[in-house]
């Protein structure tokens, strides 16, 4: 479960932004954990291409060196990409994250860290989005009311991550990569890519994302994306659950109080103390803890798409 402290640190780090086509909070929280690894980005207007928007949660393990430096430069290196410019998005980030890993690699600095960080991000482009994710944070959307996953673990016991790791040269021991790694995708872990007949996204632990393509419609009212701290308390079911039925219940009291409805950042908050263990004993919830929150507006004032969340799942 890695170093804890006596008490959890309970004071959280969070912020919004907005536009006409999204409202988006976040939230993070040390927790029990010895220091805070974590780090997220929400950009409404990439630089390098305004009409991209950009989300993403970065788990760090080893230390947040490595989740920090991707955190800084990961959606430079995928809107710098040939393909990118060209139109081709999805072998724009799979080359961004690869080049990025490189990078990394040849830091002096962060090449000798024992460390790495998992990545779960989103990128909208022209109404699609694109979510990429290497290691074992989540990203799942709420499509009237429905949970729709938009990325799959990646867990050493998996049949493909197994395969790859025994390849390369690795093997699986407790259900972590050779014994040591619970996750087997991710950005850094430099020890586990090592192997010189093997091609980068075929390495032991690989940062070659998968990514899964979406049109968004009308339905879409918000997309979590979390780090494992989150997901190993509650399902992506249940946290869909969660934040639709704040969303739901904020612009009745609202109404009935004349007050402003909860912003998607007081939902954050709220998720990461719903899933903060009481004590050590419980095993889960002693984690970092992020979350953001994507809410889209498609134009329309943020009162209407809580009204949307009023209605049953459909």
């Amino acid at each position: 479960m890695g170093q804890t402290l006596s008490e959890p640190v309970t004071t959280k780090k969070s912020a919004c932004c907005r536009d006409s086509k999204y409202r988006v909070g976040s939230s993070c929280m040390q927790g029990w954990r010895i220091q805070m690894e974590d780090c997220h980005v929400h950009i409404l207007s990439l630089p390098d291409d305004p009409e991209a928007a950009f989300f993403a949660v970065y788990d760090g393990h080893g230390g947040s060196a490595m989740a920090q430096y991707a955190g800084k430069h990961l959606h430079e290196y995928l809107t710098n990409q040939e393909a990118y410019k060209e139109g081709d998005i999805e072998e724009a980030i799979k080359k961004g994250f690869l080049e990025l890993d490189e990078e990394m690699e040849s830091n002096e600095t962060l090449k000798q860290l024992r460390a790495g960080t998992t990545v779960i991000s989103i990128l909208i482009k022209d109404n699609i989005l694109y979510c990429a994710n290497a290691g074992d944070s989540r990203a799942v959307a709420s499509i009237n009311g429905i949970a729709l996953p938009l990325s799959y673990d990646h867990k050493p016991m998996l049949k493909n991550e197994r395969d790859r790791i025994i390849a390369a040269g690795g093997w699986i021991e407790f259900n972590r990569v050779n014994g040591y790694l619970a996750l087997s995708r991710a950005l850094g872990d430099f020890m586990f890519k090592t192997n010189k007949c093997k091609k980068p996204e075929e390495q032991i632990v690989s940062a070659l994302p998968e990514i899964q393509r979406h049109e968004i419609t009308e339905d879409w009212e918000f997309v979590i994306l979390a780090c494992d701290g989150i997901w190993d308390v509650m399902s992506s079911e249940e946290v869909v659950d969660f934040v639709r039925k704040r969303l739901s219940d904020t612009l009745a009291d609202s109404e009935e109080n004349d007050s402003q409805p909860i912003d998607p950042e007081e939902i954050c908050e709220q998720l990461i103390n719903h899933c903060l263990a009481p004590d050590l004993i419980m095993g889960t919830g002693c984690d970092n803890m992020t979350v953001v929150l994507v809410c889209f507006l498609h134009g329309k004032p943020y009162s209407q798409m809580l009204l949307r969340c009023q209605k049953s799942p459909e």
